[in-house]
């Protein structure tokens, strides 16, 4: 296992703590389940997508929760005690969790299922306050008059 010093980030940038925690998990990826798959695409500068196939589930069967920054889909079929006797079973249709780490300002906008595949649509929206924005400089004058500062008499 790999450990990565993070000092170096913290002395440049304030409030990114919880970096720790997030490179932690995806050192345990391996210990994460694999299924169902997924794939997550970035459709243009602020617009995301994350599409998993999940065959077999229908819309009451899947629950697609957002809780601070941590966007979790849950799947159990509703009629699970189906006593078909299979020759070959080879579509899974177990019940499954997957978490998702969701950036600062991204929303969840949607989720559509459609021929096995649930797409989650996301979008950046970064608040006014938080775009760049250009400070004025002023010329300097009197420093003691800028400052607030009475000469003395």
């Amino acid at each position: 296992m790999h450990n990565f010093d993070l000092s170096p980030l913290f002395r440049t940038s304030v409030g990114f703590d919880y970096l720790n925690g997030l490179f932690d998990s995806a050192m345990h990826v391996d210990e994460a389940p694999s299924y169902p798959p997924y794939n997550i695409e970035k459709l243009d500068e602020d617009s995301y997508r994350i599409t998993m196939a999940i065959a077999g589930f229908g819309e009451a069967d899947v629950e697609v929760l957002l809780k601070e920054n941590t966007l979790t889909v849950n799947g159990k079929l509703k009629d699970a005690e189906n006593t078909t006797p299979y020759l070959y079973q080879g579509i899974a249709g177990r019940a499954f969790s997957r978490s998702f780490q969701i950036a600062d300002h991204i929303k969840v906008t949607g989720a559509e299922l459609s021929n096995g595949l649930l797409h989650i649509a996301l979008m950046r929206e970064v608040p006014e306050e938080m775009r760049p924005r250009r400070i004025a400089i002023e010329a300097s004058g009197d420093k003691s008059k800028m400052l607030g500062h009475k000469k003395a008499a």
